[in-house]
């Protein structure tokens, strides 16, 4: 099991994201926790996990709950030598808190930040075959729906767009999709997290996806904008800005750079084109148990690259009324350089559907 952060100030670390959790113990449950020192560990869940903790878990202690989540946490704690308890001050709520409080009852109870973020930036060959598969079956499921050309998304509503998309995913091998698939034609491609509804998608129109994979875990995150027939010329040049973008961004990963200095080589483009208010969210983010994790490639964020980290590098602009365009790839930062993981056309001209 991989070391968390803040354990010196801490005899023992209850951990109860779901991601946290399989992360640190490579269980594939739900509804648990982990409850760890420097010497041992121990996972407590209940009976509906008893099997699938014993397969998972072979190398550490598991505890089958019988009574509540905090009570059954303050049993394998019994008789330890723990006068510190740590929990995840970003992930508790108040009254889990306030339960595991009293249970422990004379124990310190002490919030701490980032338990395992710092761990999680960089991905180790395990963590990479899963993502990497991950992108795989994204990819796949993009192209399987997109075979169908222009008259596979003409007269279906986004709803259901999404939908198949969805389900192509699971069909090419994904344990599920990594998120809610955003799938925004024409207008609603302004709306960065627009939620499909059951608007028909129309011929000559943008339409734009945001979708991904969940392998073993791990999770890929893509953004295509496609074109049901021809290219509307509002969208046209800031399709080309976008790209320009995306480009400026990917050449200027590599580790040792600062974050800002990724976002602002692709800001930089689309300031130029005089769209930069319409530019509102970072240039990407980490992508690993969560499809948005550290690091954040922001602005304003400090620190640096290094080499195992995978990220998105996402350009968009947005214009109300008309749509937007936004292209998403996943990126992994080598020793040198960088590899783009993802490999799916983004000329303008190639997302044109006939």
């Amino acid at each position: 099991m991989k070391v968390a952060a803040n354990q010196k100030t801490v005899d023992a670390i209850v951990v109860t994201c779901p991601a946290d959790v399989g992360y640190l113990s490579g269980f594939t449950g739900d509804d648990s926790s982990l409850v760890f020192s420097r010497m041992w560990a121990c996972l407590v869940t209940d009976g509906r996990y008893s099997e699938r903790a014993d397969k998972d878990c072979a190398d550490i202690d598991v505890h089958v709950r019988k009574a509540s989540m905090s009570q059954a946490v303050a049993d394998v704690l019994k008789g330890c030598r723990v006068r510190r308890v740590g929990v995840q001050a970003e992930h508790i709520t108040l009254r889990s808190r306030n339960a595991l409080a009293a249970a422990l009852g004379g124990r310190q109870l002490r919030e701490l930040d980032s338990v395992t973020a710092p761990c999680r930036e960089t991905k180790d060959s395990w963590e990479l075959r899963a993502i990497r598969k991950a992108v795989r079956i994204a990819q796949r499921a993009f192209l399987d729906l997109t075979a169908g050309g222009a008259d596979a998304l003409i007269g279906r509503s986004e709803r259901q767009v999404a939908a198949r998309l969805d389900y192509l995913m699971r069909c090419a091998g994904a344990d599920s999709p990594a998120f809610d698939t955003i799938v925004a034609a024409g207008a609603h491609g302004s709306d960065p997290h627009y939620s499909p509804a059951d608007t028909k998608i129309r011929k000559s129109q943008a339409v734009l996806l945001d979708w991904g994979a969940m392998f073993g875990g791990y999770c890929s995150d893509l953004t295509r904008v496609v074109f049901t027939g021809r290219i509307p010329p509002e969208l046209a040049e800031i399709y080309e800005v976008v790209l320009r973008a995306q480009a400026a961004g990917l050449r200027k990963i590599a580790p040792g750079i600062s974050l800002r200095a990724v976002d602002a080589a692709a800001r930089k483009v689309i300031e130029q084109a005089g769209y930069g208010r319409q530019f509102v969210h970072s240039l990407g983010h980490g992508l690993g148990r969560d499809v948005h994790e550290r690091p954040v490639l922001g602005a304003k964020v400090r620190g640096r690259l290094r080499k195992g980290m995978v990220v998105t590098v996402e350009p968009g602009i947005y214009i109300p009324g008309v749509g937007g365009v936004r292209i998403e790839d996943d990126v992994l930062v080598t020793s040198n350089g960088r590899q783009k993981l993802s490999s799916l056309p983004r000329k303008a001209a190639q997302m044109v559907l006939r």
